[in-house]
């Protein structure tokens, strides 16, 4: 049965430097999935690994449905067997001296399952993920993926109250990590499992969650909707590191509302959303996505005009540097057939609701 997870101020300091993870609170309601995203070292494997038991935290309070698995303040520790968790690593961590079945059935032993119910629960499992006809092949003969589902299989028949996964898709291909990230999804949708998910792939991180939480140094910058996180980041890193990375510097001229005007290099001036916080003088960077730069087109009330300096195509798209207000900035356009020039100039416009101004950050894009 799936269960809640409630995370709370938690805290993970090693020896020596910054902790690693840093007053981190969020709840996973039963059934949903959470992503918590990010570049290396800010503290979502250690998040999941103190929930998993793996480490132990240094302060805050960590429950699991009704009933609290670590809270270092009240002494209290429960070991990882006995969260009633799954885990799926990076590594299939499958055992290669064993049958497809004799890998799933594994944990339903460990739990002196009969032998009906446990032969009913790996038929099940085993039709979940797709691997039904491999039942008795040695893992060692399946594909890196299949492998992989076996992993998820033996983490699921049991139906633990949360299930936890690192990077599980990172050591496969390209092609099979689309296909089995949306199977994963599906599977999880399926089951009602509560999920939690570490990845650094902001692609991985929209399609599999319900909900993605950003970190960096340890802190939880956003946890939001893949949709608000995507269109509306809380800060310039978030921004920057879920895909906006054309930056335009300027000075706050006016606001009205949680729109302004934010005046760029040579005067020209960029109607913008403005984060809470900036007040009218203030300099700020102004992040747009590429996807959201429209060349060829003069609608609304970001119309400019640009020069073609740069050209890569890449069959259904092509990515363009151009140069507006003498900053270099990436446009992409969908389509199987370049339509400027390098060396022409061309309208381009931005919308509003596309344009993000947050207080000017060196430390963001530096990640």
């Amino acid at each position: 049965m799936s269960a809640a997870l409630d995370v709370v101020d938690l805290h993970k300091s090693f020896a020596t430097g910054r902790p690693a993870v840093d007053g981190v609170s969020f709840t996973v309601p039963a059934g949903e999935i959470v992503v918590l995203l990010g570049p290396s070292g800010c503290g979502k494997t250690t998040t999941l690994r103190c929930v998993a038991g793996l480490e132990h935290p240094t302060a805050g309070s960590i429950s699991i449905g009704d009933r609290v698995v670590s809270a270092p303040g009240q002494g209290i520790l429960v070991a990882p067997r006995h969260r009633e968790i799954g885990m799926v690593f990076q590594s299939y961590a499958v055992w290669p001296h064993m049958t497809v079945r004799q890998n799933v059935v594994y944990p339903l032993k460990q739990r002196r399952t009969t032998r009906a119910d446990a032969d009913r629960k790996v038929a099940e499992t085993l039709e979940l993920v797709g691997l039904s006809e491999y039942a008795d092949r040695s893992v060692v003969q399946l594909s890196g993926g299949q492998m992989q589902r076996v992993a998820l299989a033996r983490s699921l028949v049991y139906r633990p109250q949360l299930l936890l996964l690192d990077e599980p898709l990172s050591n496969l291909d390209a092609k099979l990590r689309l296909r089995l990230r949306d199977d994963l999804r599906r599977i999880l949708k399926q089951t009602g499992m509560t999920a939690l998910y570490v990845t650094h792939d902001q692609a991985e991180a929209v399609v599999l969650a319900d909900r993605i939480g950003v970190m960096r140094d340890g802190k939880l910058l956003q946890m939001a909707p893949p949709a608000d996180v995507y269109n509306r980041p809380a800060d310039l890193f978030v921004a920057n590191f879920t895909g906006a990375s054309n930056l335009i510097e300027g000075r706050v001229a006016g606001r009205d509302g949680e729109f302004g005007v934010v005046e760029v290099k040579g005067g020209a001036r960029v109607q913008a959303w403005l984060a809470r916080s900036i007040a009218v003088g203030e300099t700020v960077c102004v992040a747009v996505r590429p996807e959201n730069v429209a060349i060829g087109t003069s609608n609304g009330s970001n119309a400019f005009t640009a020069r073609i300096v740069g050209r890569r195509y890449q069959g259904t798209q092509t990515a363009y540097d151009i140069d507006l207000f003498g900053v270099r900035l990436e446009a992409l356009e969908l389509g199987t057939a370049a339509r400027h020039e390098v060396g022409a100039e061309a309208p381009v416009s931005l919308s509003r609701d596309a344009c993000w101004a947050y207080r000017d950050d060196k430390t963001a894009t530096q990640e």
